[in-house]
């Protein structure tokens, strides 16, 4: 199983003088560690339900980009974008931008999004969450497009494209990889068996991931799509100076389920620190699983 790092906290010592070094020393301790991935979240407040409207948040492409120039191995993307948050075609853009300058390295992550305080804050149309799902699909099919040798137009119910040009193309061939994030079982769930390469669930319990995928699983089978195909991966908890046994026991029994990859939060006040333990005490051991 893989280990990947999911930076979401920026409440840390010395406020923002000090973020600029924090992620970028995060990220080097990731990627000098063997970490699969590194992720950030799309989110311009932070979540009222971690923290508080008030609390730092950067935006989360420009913090991949920065990530990118300090590091060579990691893969990027956001868990997850937010579909209402920039138009499709520029999305394609933003991640073809950031899989050139980091080597072909990107992954687009994307989801209908959720959080209604920060859209009205902002000035974000914030439609019903039917509508939401419509330009999901929609976005996913602009990117698609984006990332083929069809530069013609794209006729949306939501969008409309009168060209699809993006030079230059992404280097991963045939596209970056495509992750649906969440487990709504009618729609979310049938999107990835449509369209993505891999999806991120919530590791609420592995009987609960165990009926999502169950759930994937039947989409693919009524689209004709290969369950196997889709990389299955979950958000977990662990800290590295508690409990390691009692993670990695659980990490089996997702192992056993088809998940491929843990996305853990490193803590504050040093994520650096706690990104190097995990490399130390927990990522030479969850590599032996599965």
């Amino acid at each position: 199983m893989q280990l990947g790092i999911h930076f979401m906290n920026f409440t840390l010592p010395g406020g923002a003088p000090s973020l600029r070094g924090a992620v970028g020393d995060t990220a080097v301790a990731a990627d000098e560690a063997g970490v699969a991935w590194f992720t950030a979240m799309d989110h311009w407040f932070q979540m009222e339900h971690f923290a508080t409207a008030h609390d730092p948040m950067l935006e989360g492409y420009s913090v991949l980009n920065f990530v990118a120039a300090k590091t060579e191995r990691l893969r990027l993307g956001l868990l997850v974008t937010g579909v209402t948050y920039r138009y499709p075609g520029l999305l394609a853009k933003i991640v073809t931008t950031l899989d050139v300058l980091s080597g072909g390295r990107a992954f687009l992550g994307i989801g209908a999004a959720w959080y209604e305080r920060e859209h009205r804050a902002l000035g974000v149309p914030y439609p019903p969450v039917a509508e939401r799902f419509e330009r999901l699909e929609e976005a996913l099919r602009i990117c698609e497009q984006m990332w083929s040798d069809d530069e013609g137009p794209f006729e949306g119910k939501h969008y409309q494209l009168a060209e699809t040009i993006n030079v230059p193309q992404p280097l991963q061939s045939p596209r970056p990889p495509i992750l649906i994030g969440g487990g709504g079982e009618k729609k979310t769930l049938r999107l990835v068996a449509q369209y993505a390469d891999a999806c991120n669930l919530f590791g609420t319990s592995p009987a609960e991931v165990g009926h999502k995928l169950d759930v994937l699983r039947g989409h693919c089978d009524a689209l004709g799509r290969d369950y196997d195909s889709i990389q299955k991966t979950i958000i977990g908890r662990v800290d590295p100076d508690g409990d390691i046994g009692a993670f990695l026991a659980e990490m089996e029994q997702y192992a056993k389920l088809g998940i491929s990859l843990v996305e853990v939060a490193p803590m504050p006040p040093d994520p650096a620190r706690f990104v190097t333990s995990l490399g130390e005490k927990v990522l030479p051991r969850l590599a032996q699983i599965g």
